[in-house]
């Protein structure tokens, strides 16, 4: 009987005892479940590029007047355009990048000349003296060919290319389809983009002036020409925005400025709005080199990209030969005046649309 009983709490005591056991493995392997939620994993994320400098606002302020201390340049640069009118079905057409001779003088004077690689044949000539613009169109389609006039301020809808050159891939060699999208840029946006207006600051300019601070991943090789690199990187700016005081303490964004830290400080793009607050321009500056002939010392950018997202187009210009950009020449107004010496159909903005208020076709 009493082994019997032995035997019987023996038997319950194994019972016990592999059941306190499968609930331990039960108990653990929840419990690596849940630990599991915690252990860490590395992950790949985009390096912080550095070392970041420090700049005050007066010290951005100097380096933006510094670079619009230049009262002219004259040089031969590259251009590519691109027709961002199908950017809605995720599609743009590119061009060739074609040669052109720029001449910049302020206050808002431009006189560009754009070449077809190679050949030299010339595609198009535009002029703005600061407050009206011409442009000759010299290559394409006989209703792309014309001599527009209009006023820098002025809003006109976008000219658009007959339909046969839209569609010929063929004409883009020859500069055909440049030459219409050239139709609808405005002379004057080479000069804001490649001359940059002063930042004039004090109580008589009424301007406000707010620095904060935004860091941005971007591409590597966005960051060092040249360079395929698939990995991402993330690049410290400091903004430094351009504030006109508005009705009822309200305020209207004019530019905003980015300057790049990373090594030093560096102005790398300025964005317009306007009015309403939308964006009117985004510009972006690469590559700084010594300008200005043999020994030139004047450091600014080889390399601008000019995005006008309203008006469907973008362009990139770049200096072929920094070192012989001439700068601080005076240049006679007549330059910045194309006349019209090749007998060209005339457009003039102004007054289409004067006809077009008064309800005529």
């Amino acid at each position: 009987m009493h082994n019997s009983l032995s035997f019987s709490k023996q038997a319950l005591l194994r019972v016990v005892a592999i059941l306190l056991f499968a609930f331990g493995l039960l108990l653990m392997s929840g419990c690596g479940k849940l630990l599991s939620k915690f252990v860490k994993h590395e992950v790949k994320i985009a390096p912080l590029l550095g070392p970041l400098a420090d700049a005050s606002t007066q010290q951005m302020v100097a380096e933006v007047n510094r670079l619009a201390s230049v009262r002219s340049i004259k040089g031969k640069i590259d251009i590519q355009v691109q027709d961002n009118s199908f950017a809605e079905s995720g599609l743009a057409e590119k061009y060739k990048t074609a040669d052109g001779t720029v001449y910049l003088q302020r206050p808002g004077q431009v006189y560009l000349r754009i070449q077809a690689p190679f050949v030299g044949t010339n595609i198009a000539e535009m002029t703005s003296d600061g407050e009206h613009f011409r442009v000759a169109v010299l290559q394409g389609d006989e209703k792309i060919k014309r001599f527009v006039l209009g006023t820098n301020n002025a809003v006109y809808p976008k000219l658009t290319a007959p339909e046969s050159s839209k569609g010929d891939k063929k004409k883009g060699a020859k500069g055909e389809q440049t030459a219409s999208v050239l139709s609808s840029i405005r002379p004057q946006h080479f000069t804001d983009a490649l001359m940059i207006r002063p930042i004039e600051m004090g109580a008589n300019s009424g301007m406000v002036y707010v620095k904060s601070e935004f860091y941005q991943e971007e591409d590597a090789e966005n960051t060092e020409r040249g360079k395929k690199q698939a990995e991402r990187v993330v690049r410290g700016y400091f903004l430094l925005d351009e504030i006109a005081p508005g009705e009822n303490g309200g305020g209207h964004l004019l530019r905003r400025f980015w300057f790049d830290r990373v090594n030093g400080i560096r102005l790398a793009r300025v964005q317009t709005f306007d009015k309403d607050g939308m964006l009117d321009s985004d510009v972006s500056y690469f590559d700084p080199k010594a300008f200005g002939g043999e020994g030139g010392t004047f450091v600014m950018p080889s390399r601008i990209e000019l995005t006008r997202p309203h008006d469907l187009y973008k362009l990139s210009v770049s200096y072929q030969s920094p070192d012989a950009v001439d700068l601080n020449h005076e240049y006679k107004p007549s330059l910045f005046v194309l006349e019209n010496k090749w007998q060209l159909p005339v457009l003039d903005l102004d007054e289409r649309e004067k006809q077009r208020a008064n309800g005529k076709p």
